[in-house]
């Protein structure tokens, strides 16, 4: 490990971290706060880098948990004083705009995917079929609300309701992040938290990014060419590695399957 004296000048150091997957998924391999603890920790204090860059392909997943790694992010790059530079590849969608957003700038590839600057909540309805079948569904609780879109039974209007304005209330969260982080660039004309998404350029246009530029020559052409690179990810734990937990990463893996069709990759 080459050491970084004080007397000596060293080459320009950015650490890169990998945001790679669904955001807070049940798979051990997901991005989550906790995970990425230790992670981010390293990048901004190990070594006194000029800068991080965040490698990011996400389609998304839980708000909770993109708002804390976002929040994670920048309360280091404060902190310590270090610029955060946002690389996307395929895709930086939903929560993974919203940890885009965490960064100072950002910076997609040709054809990356981004925005879905919105709220989804799905799942199934399963009454009918049991019906079907004969088997009666028994539910017994202590609060009305205890039952709230139970999918073995009808939908309520009054909770779909409820659940609608728990929706509004965290999309105007990620409204207030978005705008807050893209103070002064975004679009003022434009819709941009319909949960539509946009290729770079566009996305560009309407502010939503720096431009087109990837990784390496961008941090060339800031940094100087003599800049040098440390990277950091999580690691999947060892028994996971060996086939542990399969059942659990394998409905992870069905899930963020899904949520990277959404957008059609």
């Amino acid at each position: 490990m080459k050491l970084r004296l004080p007397f000596i000048k060293n080459p320009p150091l950015v650490s890169v971290v990998r945001l790679s997957g669904a955001i807070g998924m049940a798979g051990r391999a997901s991005l989550s706060d906790v995970g990425l603890t230790p992670v981010l920790e390293k990048a901004f204090r190990r070594g006194k880098p000029d800068a991080v860059a965040l490698e990011i392909n996400s389609p998304g997943g839980s708000p909770v948990q993109s708002s804390l790694i976002g929040a994670r992010i920048r309360r280091l790059s404060d902190e310590l004083e270090v610029p955060v530079y946002a690389f996307v590849e395929d895709v930086a969608a939903s929560g993974g705009y919203w940890l885009a957003a965490a960064a100072d700038e950002i910076w997609a590839d040709e054809s990356s995917v981004l925005g879905s600057i919105g709220v989804i909540s799905s799942g199934f309805g399963a009454h009918v079929f049991l019906a079907r079948q004969g088997l009666e569904r028994r539910v017994h609780t202590a609060g009305d609300s205890k039952s709230m879109l139970d999918p073995f039974r009808p939908e309520k209007k009054e909770d779909v309701k409820r659940l609608k304005g728990l929706l509004g209330d965290i999309h105007e969260n990620f409204i207030a992040h978005v705008k807050s982080r893209r103070s002064g660039k975004l679009d003022e004309t434009a819709d941009l938290f319909t949960g539509e998404i946009w290729l770079a350029r566009r996305a560009t246009e309407l502010g939503l990014i720096e431009g087109v530029g990837h990784l390496k020559p961008k941090m060339k052409e800031l940094f100087g060419d003599k800049v040098q690179f440390r990277r950091y990810g999580m690691k999947r734990p060892f028994w996971s590695r060996l086939g542990a937990e399969i059942s659990q990463d394998a409905i992870a893996g069905i899930e963020e399957r899904a949520a990277y069709a959404r957008f059609g990759l």
